[in-house]
């Protein structure tokens, strides 16, 4: 029993980090075949440049492959050829003549990537180049086109083996990042609106928001990448772009909901609207529940009647409140706070809708 206890932890484990362990193959197998070529083609310094690109631009996933791979030889080949230009043009016999051919070559290469993220690596590969020219007995130029080579080589195989080697399709990992994101919108609604009835700790509130706002972005970088393999893909997948900027919306609603939670409502309020509101949490968090596993079974999404039915149900019995003048007692900021709720729960209403109709689309 103690093996098989055993024996299903570790299958569970392994099924948790599935994406995490054949990331560590990809990198491992994009490192020794790049180790190989080199070898073979006898590059100076055992192709470390060819291994080290290899490395580096291995993602986890093959759109990230891609657009790292992009990233890198864009900025590797503007390096090489500014520093190469450099080089030749400006003499530099001395220490302090190579430290001002330096600041020429890296200020304005350090300017581009402040600019454009694809010349993030550009400054490196100038220094590369300008100081590892003289060392080996090279000129700049032979070594720039040594850098480029070296690099191109690199991309290729890590493209080659993200594309073979257990391929991670971005698109995938999006999908369960976003079922993960609808289950945590899904715990964290109707404990905020919890928060309207009674007293909640602003510290857990805190922390509910930014778990979500992480994860939020974590998703966003995942919809880039699968940007670079609708490129490549055999078949069209759904544009993961309105699916993220729902996502976004819906975390902006828990942020509103958040802020009108941070304190109860009077009690005149509270006992009429207590209900409709633990009403409102709890058909949302089952819709929240249930698109989720939709959209990871890549189903239809689930009926969306009883969410709609506790908003409009809300928002009927707020116009009462206002027509039987209950709000005239109110302070200010409780009155804020109850029209900022309103204000959230209808865009919740809205967005909620388009979330129905992202997971429709990304149903088989």
């Amino acid at each position: 029993m103690n093996f098989v206890a055993l024996w299903n932890r570790a299958r569970t484990q392994v099924g948790a980090h599935r994406a995490q362990l054949r990331f560590c193959l990809r990198v491992t197998v994009a490192a020794l075949l790049a180790f190989a070529i080199a070898q073979v083609l006898t590059m100076p310094l055992h192709g470390l440049w060819t291994v080290l690109t290899a490395v580096v631009v291995t993602q986890i996933s093959v759109g990230g492959s891609l657009r790292a791979t992009a990233d890198y030889v864009v900025g590797t080949f503007g390096g090489a050829i500014y520093a190469c230009a450099v080089g030749v043009l400006v003499p530099h016999p001395t220490g302090i003549a190579l430290a001002g051919v330096l600041a020429i070559t890296v200020a304005p290469l350090a300017l581009a990537a402040a600019l454009n993220p694809s010349f993030r690596v550009a400054p490196f590969t100038a220094l590369i180049v300008l100081l590892l020219a003289g060392e080996l007995g090279e000129d700049p130029i032979a070594s720039g086109l040594y850098r480029l080579l070296e690099v191109a080589l690199g991309g290729a195989v890590a493209v080659t083996v993200s594309l073979l080697v257990l391929p991670e399709r971005a698109h995938g990992l999006g999908i369960d990042a976003a079922a993960r994101i609808l289950d945590q919108l899904a715990r964290a609604l109707p404990e905020l609106l919890a928060g309207l009835t009674r007293a909640l700790d602003i510290v857990d509130i805190r922390r509910i928001q930014d778990e979500i706002g992480r994860a939020v972005t974590g998703f966003q970088a995942i919809a880039a990448e699968t940007k670079s393999e609708r490129l490549i893909n055999l078949t069209a997948e759904p544009d993961s772009g309105p699916l993220s900027r729902t996502l976004l919306r819906l975390r902006h609603d828990i942020v509103m909901i958040g802020r009108a939670a941070i304190a109860p409502l009077p009690d005149i309020l509270a006992k009429r609207l207590g209900p409709l509101l633990a009403r409102v949490g709890e058909s949302a968090s089952d819709y929240l529940r249930a698109s989720a596993t939709a959209l990871a079974l890549r189903r239809l999404p689930p009926p969306f009647d009883p969410v709609g039915t506790a908003l409009e149900t809300y928002a009927a019995e707020i116009t009462a409140i206002r027509n039987e003048g209950l709000t005239r007692s109110l302070s200010s900021s409780e009155v804020e706070r109850l029209f900022a709720l309103g204000f959230a729960l209808e865009q919740l209403h809205a967005n909620l809708s388009d979330l129905e109709r992202c997971v429709r689309e990304h149903a088989r």
